[in-house]
């Protein structure tokens, strides 16, 4: 059995007790959902600026769970508003006892202050014996060791150090129900575990499934999913319950859909719940409950046809759930569910080729909900695809807005700065984004590209390899890091990071080509040509072409260079270096082999 622990965000929330009354009004009002979530007792003297639909709709139509790292996402908040607020009135100090008896919410609130806050605006004192591993890296990092009653300066609390340990857990399916709606899902799943324990299927069935479901759900987002299993199992033996079996059985599909280990994913076994959880649902004898939940299982398994590479088979069955929603549900009835619907035919239509007719359904469900920010970040991928890098970039930047910091919407204004050659901005995107998630593999792949860009290897050598640590199966960050080896002269560990990136992602044309270039670099011209056509069977590209242009004259195969060359210069007219190449190998003059010299970088 689990020790008990504080209620989430205990700290925080004396923290903010203590602070809100004093702060300025438009800084409260810039982080209101974090304080709102973390001090429910300030919710009568901090309004609600920004927010979702789903606040202002019955329990019953608030469909989505928040994401594991949400609460990542609050902290970060959390961490600003209390950094902009002692920026404005002076430094302080705060001290936390019994932290390790702190929920998982304030280990990881304290782990941001102490990583984000330098020390001389905030000094942060942590009394524990032990932490879970978020804080004990963190204090391992960026805090000194000091022995018990040395003490820490003046406490931000009147009351003096907080106590993290000092209010334990409420008990029962309202705190279950809370935390799970807020995305506390540790706490969740603990108060859950310890509630079914005692619970009585048949004294209010009702409460109980709710329990069930709510606790599954918890175990699953903290990548426990076995024993969410084994609670959806326990559930099936205990009862009979139609519409709740059904339920079970689509959260049973998803969690072998979704399991965090890749090797217990199971997309046949998933697609056998699914399809019982649909042969229930249809049978449901009240029509607007039958479209909800039939039109929900619908949607859950156009998920697991998707995953088992049938796109056009789960666009068929979104579009039957969406037609079953519109004809069987009352107007305005379940509009989390209808956008739900909408924004997912949206990213399978864009997946299909068809993104006008994805941007329509995205611009429904922002219209329907426009406080809420994930899809801004689809929208803005989407228009960014489409050429209009500018409205993306709006989106992203509206996406900032609406919600705690969002780490993704910053990694992909990233891009678009970077593609419109604002490398310091780019810089600062990913920066900024790394800041707020020091686990964001695919923003370090990005980071060490830039600095490859600006030849600082050593930088991006760093960021690689801490990429990898996190994800070592990462291509981008493979590619990458053979990109530093080679500029370093060391060719063939070089050639070891290409071929490992190769082995988990042999689609990935920047790989081919840096393999290719590398080829070339070491006297292999066969092998660069050969590697630099798999590039280009990836994707036709200007700079691949004008490479493998260089690879073939040295080759003496001319005129396929001059082929090359020709159709770089239709992809990229204004290259200087392309044109001047291409008159190399016209046909009036004579040809030359260019030295290695001559031969230019990859494009990241």
């Amino acid at each position: 059995m689990e020790p008990d622990r504080a209620a989430p965000y205990t700290v925080a929330s004396a923290l903010l007790h203590a602070i809100v009354p004093l702060a300025r009004k438009e800084l409260v009002e810039a982080h209101d959902i974090e304080i709102r979530a973390a001090a429910p007792g300030l919710r009568d003297v901090v309004p609600a600026v920004r927010g979702s639909l789903a606040a202002h709709l019955p329990k019953a139509e608030r469909i989505l769970v928040p994401a594991p790292r949400r609460t990542l996402r609050l902290a970060n908040g959390l961490a600003e508003f209390v950094h902009d607020h002692l920026k404005e009135v002076g430094p302080a100090a705060l001290v936390v006892e019994r932290a390790d008896a702190a929920d998982e919410t304030d280990q990881e609130f304290l782990a941001v202050l102490l990583r984000r806050i330098d020390p001389a605006l905030l000094t942060v004192v942590v009394c524990a014996e032990t932490a879970d591993p978020v804080l004990a890296a963190a204090l391992k990092r960026h805090a000194l060791p000091i022995a018990p009653g040395a003490g820490g300066g003046s406490p931000m609390t009147d009351g003096g150090a907080i106590d993290a340990g000092r209010s334990g857990e409420n008990h029962g399916p309202e705190a279950v129900e809370r935390c799970f709606t807020e995305g506390f899902h540790h706490a969740a799943a603990r108060l859950g575990v310890r509630a079914l324990r005692e619970a009585d299927p048949n004294t209010d069935p009702d409460a109980w499934w709710s329990l069930v479901h709510r606790t599954a759900g918890a175990l699953a987002a903290i990548e426990r999913e076995d024993e969410a299993r084994a609670i959806l199992d326990r559930a099936r033996r205990e009862s009979t319950d139609p519409k709740n079996r059904a339920t079970a059985a689509y959260a049973t599909a998803m969690l072998l859909m979704r399991h965090h280990d890749p090797a217990a994913r199971d997309v046949g076994e998933a697609l056998s719940w699914i399809n019982e959880a649909v042969a229930i649902t249809s049978l449901l004898p009240d029509r607007r409950e039958r479209a909800f939940h039939l039109s929900f299982d619908l949607n859950g398994k156009a998920l697991v046809e998707m995953r088992a590479g049938r796109p056009e088979e789960a666009l068929r069955l979104v579009e039957q759930a969406i037609e079953l929603a519109d004809r069987d549900l009352d107007p305005g009835e379940h509009p989390i569910h209808r956008l739900v619907l909408r924004a997912n035919r949206g990213q399978l239509t864009a997946m299909l080729g068809d993104p006008e007719r994805a941007l329509a359904d995205l611009d429904a469900a922002i219209a329907a909900d426009p406080g809420y920010p994930d899809y801004y970040i689809s929208r803005g991928n989407l228009l960014h695809r489409l050429g209009r890098p500018q409205e993306g970039v709006a989106d992203y930047e509206t996406a900032m807005r609406v919600g705690p910091p969002f780490p993704e919407a910053y990694y992909n204004r990233a891009e678009i700065r970077f593609q419109a050659g604002d490398h310091a901005g780019a810089l600062a995107d990913l920066d900024y984004a790394l800041e707020l998630d020091p686990e964001f593999a695919d923003a370090y792949a990005n980071r060490a590209g830039l600095f490859v860009e600006f030849g600082e290897y050593g930088r991006a050598r760093a960021d690689a390899l801490q990429g990898l640590a996190l994800d070592p199966r990462n291509a981008y960050l493979l590619c990458v890091l053979g990109q530093v080896e080679a500029a370093e002269g060391r060719h063939a560990e070089a050639r070891k990071a290409f071929d490992a990136g190769l082995r988990h992602d042999p689609a990935l044309a920047a790989l081919w080509a840096s393999r290719g270039i590398l080829a070339f670099e070491t006297g292999a011209p066969e092998d660069a040509v050969a590697d630099l056509a798999r590039a280009l069977e990836c994707g036709d590209d200007p700079a691949v072409r004008f490479n493998r242009a260089v690879a073939l004259r040295a080759l003496g195969r001319d005129e396929e260079a001059r082929e090359d060359l020709l159709r770089a210069a239709e992809l990229a007219p204004e290259d200087e270096d392309i044109r001047r190449e291409l008159a190399a190998v016209s046909p009036d003059r004579p040809s030359r082999s260019a030295p290695p010299g001559e031969y230019p970088p990859p494009d990241r």
